[in-house]
């Protein structure tokens, strides 16, 4: 019977990864894990633990002693908040992936699943249609450790046999939870704006572009990434993934299309120079051939679901 741990489930891919893995495992054979002491409010028809996944001895001994027999290991400091803690970052992103890569090459994991992020590439990628295989330089933070990361994936798969498996998200938008402090992020506080009211001051600049996808497919591709057959899985240090790719501009108009009077300005920060190193569109050729990868929203789909769901209420 599988048993899956989710760590970092309070944040904006653990919450809906959670909730999806109950619907199709049982709420009690799906945990959610997060350093927070009380229990988001959406997954609270199930099991959950607090856990700072810094603590190995702990995690070790929950995973151990709980039987579980996959790990969904989302806990990280994203890309624009690290780059203000990059010691903290770096030991964060790292030492929990040790544990659990450990955990499995002893034997007490079956597959474990570990999010990269196009963060990975650098200024001296191609920056159109990144291929799977290219030049990886990046430049922050977030992105070294995830680069160092996909290697430890890599060589624990080849060395120990060990069945992990990645995905390098782009900007991911959803209306369930808030932006957590990445650079992409721009992409969701502008609907809360918008709903509002407001008008919206975009850090980047209006023809900033870069890959993005709804949080939909994204869990859709986490769980079909996991659930493929192992022989299917050729790449072992992480998937390119793509579901559409748009600037601040256009994002703002389509949004306009539903908000007539929505106004934009921009006033770009360090985040800026992030984006800029990042990849305006990406190859995921690979995952569409291994395991049969297909986006399902484009930006008008996005932006009419986004303007339909969100919550103003999770700001307060």
């Amino acid at each position: 019977m599988r048993k899956v741990l989710v760590i970092g489930a309070g944040g904006q891919i653990g919450t809906e990864l959670v909730i999806r893995l109950r619907e199709k495992l049982g709420v009690q054979n799906a945990i959610a894990a997060d350093v927070k002491t009380e229990c988001p409010t959406s997954l609270e028809d199930g099991p959950y633990v607090q856990m700072d996944v810094l603590d190995r001895e702990a995690v070790r001994a929950y995973i151990i002693e709980e039987k579980i027999t996959e790990v969904y290991l989302l806990a990280a400091l994203l890309s624009a908040t690290a780059e203000k803690h990059p010691d903290f970052a770096w030991k964060l992103n790292m030492e929990g992936l040790f544990t659990i890569l450990d955990l499995a090459k002893e034997g007490y994991l079956k597959k474990i699943f570990w999010p990269s992020s196009i963060a990975v590439f650098g200024p001296t990628t191609p920056r159109e249609n990144t291929p799977q295989r290219t030049i990886m330089e990046p430049s922050t933070v977030y992105g070294i450790s995830k680069q160092a990361g996909e290697r430890w994936c890599e060589y624990y798969f080849e060395k120990f046999g060990v069945d992990v498996r990645s995905i390098r998200y782009p900007g991911l938008i959803s209306y369930t939870s808030l932006p957590g402090g990445g650079t992409t992020d721009y992409a969701v506080d502008i609907f809360y704006q918008a709903k509002l009211g407001n008008s919206f001051s975009c850090f980047l600049k209006k023809d900033t572009r870069l890959p993005m996808m709804f949080m939909e497919d994204a869990i859709r591709a986490t769980l079909d990434l996991m659930e493929a057959p192992v022989e299917n899985i050729r790449i072992r240090s992480s998937y390119n993934l793509s579901g559409c790719d748009f600037t601040p501009e256009e994002i703002a108009n389509e949004i306009k299309t539903h908000v007539p009077g929505f106004e934009i300005g921009y006033a770009p920060d360090e985040r800026q120079a992030i984006a800029d190193s990042w990849p305006s569109s990406i190859d995921d050729s690979e995952a569409r051939k291994d395991w049969g990868w297909a986006e399902k929203y484009n930006l008008q789909d996005l932006v009419t679901v986004m303007i339909e769901n969100i919550n103003v209420q999770l700001l307060t």
